[in-house]
């Protein structure tokens, strides 16, 4: 059997070079995409251990942020957890 080389111009294995490198980020660095998780006023309360009115009252204070469908209020898990401060002892 008989072995064909062929020789690369610079162009080439630079162009190469680049995506392999490329590649080589995007595996390291790469995180899928989470999908959006809504929450009724009624998870949020039992996520927090509050009762519904608090979840009310933290939304009409700004504290946290609703998003409405049709008739339906939702929270976004990620919003609600970013509201979290953490305390300094």
């Amino acid at each position: 059997m008989q072995t064909i080389t062929i020789e690369l111009p610079e162009s080439v294995k630079n162009d190469l070079q680049f995506i392999k490198q490329n590649l080589q980020d995007l595996k390291t660095h790469f995180q899928p995409k989470q999908p959006t998780e809504f929450l009724t006023r009624q998870e949020v309360a039992e996520l927090l251990s509050i009762d519904i009115s608090s979840v009310n009252n933290w939304k009409n204070k700004g504290i946290l942020k609703a998003h409405k469908i049709g008739g339906r209020v939702f929270y976004k898990r990620s919003e609600i957890e970013s509201a979290m401060v953490e305390l300094n002892k």
